[in-house]
């Protein structure tokens, strides 16, 4: 991999400020989705690393929270200047290990430099209160001290920004924290590390434990009482597991679980601007975002109008290498995930969709699946259910408003919606009733680091990014003080 900084390209673990190999001298492979080709050999660690490495966060705790928040400020600040200044090499790693387009990498490398940019600031905004005291000699002090070491768990699909995500308000607050990067992805997690231990932030204070033994760090993160709070984005079932393996030292827990996102399409819609919020929310990152839209519900009266049109914009996807010139769709992460996209859309045809448009698939190397629409599709089908996370859109058809409400509530999850109506009291109406956490009026992305990115249900506890991001690394204490 060519870069202009080749620092970045790391593949040792990062503890306490070293680069380090497993006490085992283990190592796993990362290869490239969209190629098939070995990119590195990465230290592969094991729980007595992970422990080591929660050891080294729980002596950099103590000084990191007596710092001043101005000085955790600046610090911050120095390492989104360095993460934007070598946005492209971080771009090229992300495609490498990823298989998301170039242009799509660096928009990432981005905004999750916004979060670190933002919490920057929000570092020096974590504010207190004096309360009014019921007697004259009494006052109450009300402020917020940093909960203790986080361990960090972050997924492959946006391996910088996830991580971005977690580590920033962590800092801000004053934490110390030990993150494992999925195995598919550990390169970008380790070039952030290498650049924020560029800007002077201290040794200790961010541990990267790389492995492809997830279950073992997990238990280790888990149940190791030095850790006083766990942050996790992934899958649901796994989320699970980690509140059951929390729940011995009542263990603080953020968790960013799966999604099952409706797109509804009212008649009075602008189809245009549906069809590009749409693909826009359906195919980035070949549909692998835990917010992408899951399953479209369209209003019969235009719904062959919509078909027709995403059919259109949907015939200029061009599969392939992300880092080929003019490529908008890139491979999914594994053979595993093309084997589960495949049996989705097969269960829906045997239940009755149809096929109305697949995109021609002309690479034959790599974990590729063609962009497909499926139109008709029962609400009884698999994927209506599960999260899909590839280049598949469903459509189905809905009579009204109470019956598009009922179809988009209808799940166990509860992150994102969409909705494109040109009717304001409607926009209030299903703002007010559609059961998530976050959602796209009249547009079909909805993310960035001022607003609250979470979910409801089974799709997790807690927000990430804005000024409520910082609320689940600080413990609020109270002093009574009489005199």
């Amino acid at each position: 991999m060519k870069l202009v900084n080749q620092s970045l390209l790391r593949t040792q673990a990062f503890i306490n400020g070293d680069w380090c190999l497993a006490a085992s001298h283990r190592t796993f492979a990362v290869e490239n989705p969209a190629t098939g080709e070995h990119i590195a050999q990465v230290a592969c660690l094991e729980a007595s690393d992970a422990r080591r490495a929660i050891q080294a966060a729980a002596a950099a705790q103590g000084p990191w929270a007596q710092i001043t928040a101005k000085e955790r400020s600046y610090l911050l600040r120095r390492w989104f200047d360095l993460v934007m200044k070598h946005q492209t090499d971080l771009a090229h790693i992300l495609t490498a290990e990823q298989g998301k387009p170039f242009a799509e990498a660096k928009a990432e490398v981005a905004y999750g430099a916004s979060y670190i940019e933002w919490f920057a600031e929000e570092a020096k905004r974590i504010n207190g209160d004096i309360i009014p005291p019921s007697s004259s000699n009494q006052r109450i002090t009300v402020f917020k001290q940093p909960v203790g070491v986080v361990a960090a768990i972050t997924p492959w699909n946006f391996p910088n920004a996830m991580l971005a995500r977690k580590l920033a308000p962590a800092l801000a607050a004053g934490c110390s924290v030990v993150a494992k990067p999925a195995a598919e992805t550990p390169l970008s997690a380790l070039a952030l590390a290498y650049l924020a231990q560029e800007a002077g932030i201290p040794a200790g204070v961010i541990n990267i434990v790389t492995s492809s033994d997830a279950p073992a760090i997990g238990a280790e993160f888990t149940s190791n009482p030095t850790v006083r709070k766990i942050s996790f984005t992934g899958s649901t079932a796994v989320g699970k597991l980690l509140i059951q393996q929390c729940a011995a030292d009542v263990k603080r827990i953020t968790l960013e679980l799966g999604g099952n996102a409706p797109f509804i399409v009212f008649e009075d819609a602008d189809l245009d601007a549906a069809v590009a919020g749409a693909m826009a929310s359906k195919f980035r990152n070949a549909g692998q975002t835990c917010v992408c839209a899951n399953r479209f519900y369209i209003q019969r009266d235009i719904y062959q109008a919509f078909t027709t049109k995403l059919i259109a914009a949907m015939r200029e996807l061009r599969v392939g290498n992300g880092m080929d010139s003019g490529v908008s769709i890139g491979p999914l992460i594994s053979h595993k995930a093309i084997q589960k996209a495949q049996s989705l859309v097969d269960d829906a045809i045997a239940k009755g969709a149809q096929r109305a448009y697949q995109s021609p698939l002309t690479v034959t190397a790599g974990h590729f699946y063609p962009p497909t629409l499926l139109t008709h599709v029962p609400t009884d089908a698999a994927l209506a259910e599960q999260e899909i996370f590839g280049p598949v859109a469903a459509l189905i058809p809905f009579d009204d408003e109470r019956d598009a409400i009922a179809l988009a509530n209808n799940s166990v999850y509860g992150l994102a919606a969409y909705c494109y109506t040109r009717d304001r009291q409607r926009i209030k109406r299903v703002g007010d009733e559609l059961q998530v956490g976050m959602l796209g009026m009249n547009t079909g992305l909805i993310s960035n680091e001022m607003a609250p990115f979470g979910g409801i249900k089974q799709s997790g506890w807690g927000r990430e990014g804005s000024s409520y991001g910082i609320d689940d690394y600080v413990n609020i204490k109270y002093i009574n003080e009489f005199f």
